[in-house]
């Protein structure tokens, strides 16, 4: 049966340019992509690791041969891009440097990769009468309007302080010298570039606004696939901790409260923008779960339990340690209360909704994560170190 869009229309098969496949959400997005549709994809990233399941080992062809190419590039300087994204009917931006604890002792790769690096994409599209679907991040919107209310201020209680509207909400920041914002502004001005670019030159966009996405081969495992002093993003995180049954490092005490969604069912939602571009050109989209709303101190103690019960082991004497972010993420650190997507547009537009629980995806990601690295951990704590 052919497939169709929401509005019944059938679905041609589009050529798509993804700028950073090779990473976590690259790497579902294709595999979505190559198990479910019939697609092709121009893979653009510097490593393919997380993808090369997918790309044709030479003995065994697989299902969706010849409709997925790698292309090892780096962005920032390549010739090829231009003509890849020619080649393509959309292109997909995920390229990003999206590490919190990059965004205060690497401001400026971070501002270039965010920003600086983006400009030829957007610009290669707009001359090029090419759809751009552009990953952005929830951090754009800052801070919430109620985290400068009064502590005790019954307001703050109100969803209409800190629940986040795309077409509403205010982007708040710090100030200049808390570099945490870098990350938050080159987003920021990126969106106005591409909304401008949509305005003035008539360029098809969409801009995704993901909100903690979270699932199998998210960052990595610092000194077993990841740099070993690198600090990646919270669940890699406290996964590392639990793998090497330490104590899990709560910045501040764990206060901020963030919400969690699931990789697959996030991944719904941009299929379904790539394939109904009427709904989904000129929109921002918030891609979260509000239902999974925890405080990190609270996903903590879940992921705590969760691991206990994949792993069958025992939880470490001391579960968690609070650490102060200057000390775990340096001078300049800032942070945001509370994150919780509007869902209003993206349900009216798309009719999208998320499914998974906290914990269910906590279950499948930790799962995979025990799996994958419980048994290179393990060799790992018992090198005796050199003397």
């Amino acid at each position: 049966m052919a497939r169709v869009d929401l509005d019944g229309n059938p679905i041609k098969p589009l050529t798509i340019c993804m700028i950073g496949a090779g990473g976590f959400i690259g790497s579902h997005l294709c595999e979505k992509l190559m198990s479910e549709t019939p697609h092709t994809v121009l893979a653009l990233d510097v490593y393919s690791d997380k993808i090369k399941h997918l790309l044709d080992p030479a003995d065994s062809p697989l299902p969706w041969a010849g409709r997925i190419t790698f292309h090892r590039l780096n962005i920032k300087h390549d010739s090829r891009l231009e003509g890849l994204i020619k080649m393509a009917d959309l292109t997909i931006n995920l390229a990003a440097i999206c590490t919190p604890a990059d965004y205060n002792t690497r401001p400026l790769d971070t501002i270039y990769s965010n920003f600086i690096d983006a400009l030829p994409v957007v610009k290669y599209c707009s001359e090029n009468n090419k759809r751009l679907i552009h990953f952005s991040t929830c951090e754009v919107y800052g801070k919430t309007i109620g985290a400068f209310l009064p502590k005790d201020s019954p307001l703050r209680k109100d969803p209409a302080y800190y629940v986040l509207k795309e077409d509403e909400s205010p982007c708040i920041f710090g100030s200049i010298e808390k570099q945490r914002w870098s990350y938050a502004c080159a987003k920021q001005l990126i969106e106005r570039l591409i909304f401008a670019e949509g305005a003035e030159n008539g360029l098809e966009f969409t801009i995704v606004r993901p909100f903690n996405w979270i699932g199998p081969r998210m960052d990595f495992i610092p000194g077993i696939d990841g740099p070993s002093e690198g600090v990646p993003r919270v669940l890699a995180c406290f996964s590392n901790n639990l793998l090497r049954g330490e104590p899990l490092k709560l910045v501040d005490g764990g206060q901020s409260q963030r919400t969690f969604i699931y990789i697959k069912d996030a991944i719904e939602a941009v299929l379904l923008m790539i394939e109904n571009p009427a709904r989904a050109n000129g929109h921002i989209f918030n891609v979260g779960n509000p239902n999974n709303e925890v405080t990190v101190r609270q996903l903590a103690e879940i992921m705590i339990q969760v691991y206990s019960k994949v792993s069958g082991e025992q939880t470490a004497e001391t579960p968690t340690i609070d650490v102060s972010s200057k000390e775990f993420y340096g001078e300049g650190y800032d942070d945001s209360d509370k994150r919780i997507p509007d869902m209003t547009i993206i349900n009216k537009q798309l009719g999208w909704n998320p499914k998974t629980s906290l914990w269910d995806l906590l279950e499948s990601t930790l799962t995979y994560q025990h799996r994958t690295y419980a048994e290179a951990v393990k060799k790992v704590i018992a090198k005796p170190l050199a003397s």
